[in-house]
């Protein structure tokens, strides 16, 4: 089983057509797949626009009644898809966001990553249609405004909303919390997720996609200035955070042999 995991909050004018997306891809690409929509404390039409899709996709809704942010958000999401699965070592989990950031054409993808053995599949994403120069500067800078406190072999997006879990994985980070599995929020709660993930991750692997910021209705909630700072102040508590994980190496991939 594949569980979609899409976090929303005010996004009427494009959730709806993402999940019916998501659909087509998976006409195309034969898998058994669920839709989990966590709306985050939404103000606008979100409710409404999800009721009647829950009527004819494979589709669950969580429903914050007042917004608890990203990382809730997200945390919800992955938790109802480990208490969900019954093959946690063969069922993943994919994030991604509600707004057309990320594209359902490269679900197949990380999927087929997970099912040739990777554990985790990270989305390094190339950003199309950001209009603001500041706004590509900090997204590219990320790992340095967090202080470089999340390192993962292999992988230069320690940032990127858009990701495949193999859920044992995801299991067995949220076994090792005591308490929330995310301490942090926006970008860098993404960074900390892949940390606690990629902890007992055996191949870690990546693939390239488009991150666009120009195909939403709406405009953007991010402003540069207030994300540099949250990155920055994020960056000692993940420190806390990857001492306390051991990120195994990544291991060389074996050549194959010509026959």
């Amino acid at each position: 089983m594949i569980y979609i995991c899409i976090p929303s909050y005010n996004e009427a004018p494009t959730v709806g057509l993402l999940l019916w997306k998501i659909r087509q891809v998976f006409s195309q690409f034969a898998r058994e797949y669920q839709l989990l929509v966590a709306n985050d404390g939404s103000t606008d039409a979100t409710s409404e626009v999800l009721e009647p899709y829950t009527k004819v996709l494979p589709l669950t809704v969580i429903t914050h009644q007042e917004r608890k942010g990203y990382a809730a958000s997200v945390e919800a999401l992955l938790r109802l898809a480990v208490e969900r699965t019954d093959r946690p070592k063969r069922d993943c989990a994919i994030l991604m966001h509600a707004d057309f950031a990320h594209g359902a054409e490269f679900i197949p993808e990380l999927v087929k990553q997970i099912e040739g053995g990777a554990d985790l599949v990270i989305a390094e994403s190339k950003v199309e249609g950001e209009p603001n120069r500041f706004m590509r500067w900090v997204r590219r800078a990320a790992p340095l405004l967090l202080r470089n406190s999340v390192r993962i072999p292999g992988v230069t997006d320690v940032v990127s909303g858009f990701a495949a879990f193999r859920l044992v994985i995801l299991k067995n980070a949220i076994r090792g919390q005591s308490g929330p599995l995310l301490t942090t929020d926006g970008w860098a709660a993404n960074a900390e997720l892949f940390a606690r993930a990629a902890q007992s991750a055996r191949r870690i692997e990546t693939i390239s996609a488009i991150e666009r910021r120009d195909v939403r209705p709406r405009p953007t909630r991010l402003e540069p200035w207030e994300m540099a700072r949250k990155l920055w102040r994020a960056g000692p508590q993940l420190k806390r955070v990857s001492r306390a994980v051991r990120i195994p190496p990544r291991p060389e991939r074996q050549p194959t042999e010509m026959i």
